[in-house]
């Protein structure tokens, strides 16, 4: 039996990648407005993700692209850039690993609209996991 997956090993290069980035980000944004601190990391986003699009060949045009995939792709990125703009704010007025804490409660919101909207099961360990990842950051941040 394989240790990972594919989707298992991207999701935690994702975690550990988003634990660097609130890390270095702490350290970039102490002197920086936090907007302006958004907009280039945003910058750089786009330019990797267009390295990566280009060294994989994988640019096709926008009318390829189903309408109700763009509709729910434009909201996505409004509350992306809605969530990089309040955790950059928090980041700049608080400890990083309390904002980060708090920040990782976005588990426990996708646990819920998964189930709610996509038909997803609910689980004891899933429950369990997602009440974990709350009691958490209670204890993290409040305790």
């Amino acid at each position: 039996m394989k240790w990972f997956s594919r989707w298992e090993f991207f999701a935690l290069a994702s975690a550990f990648f988003a634990g660097l980035t609130a890390f270095l980000g702490k350290m970039g944004v102490m002197n920086v407005n936090s907007n302006l601190a958004t907009f280039i990391r945003t910058v750089v986003v786009m330019a990797m993700t267009a390295c990566i699009l280009s060294w994989r060949h994988q640019w096709q045009w926008p009318q390829g692209v189903a309408a109700k995939a763009w509709v729910f792709l434009v909201l996505s990125g409004i509350a992306t850039g809605l969530s990089w703009i309040c955790y950059w704010r928090a980041m700049s007025l608080g400890p990083v690993s309390k904002v980060a804490s708090i920040d990782k409660l976005s588990v426990a919101f996708a646990i819920i609209l998964g189930v709610l909207f996509l038909g997803e099961n609910l689980t004891w360990q899933v429950a369990l996991g997602a009440g974990l990842i709350i009691a958490g950051a209670v204890l993290i941040v409040f305790l």
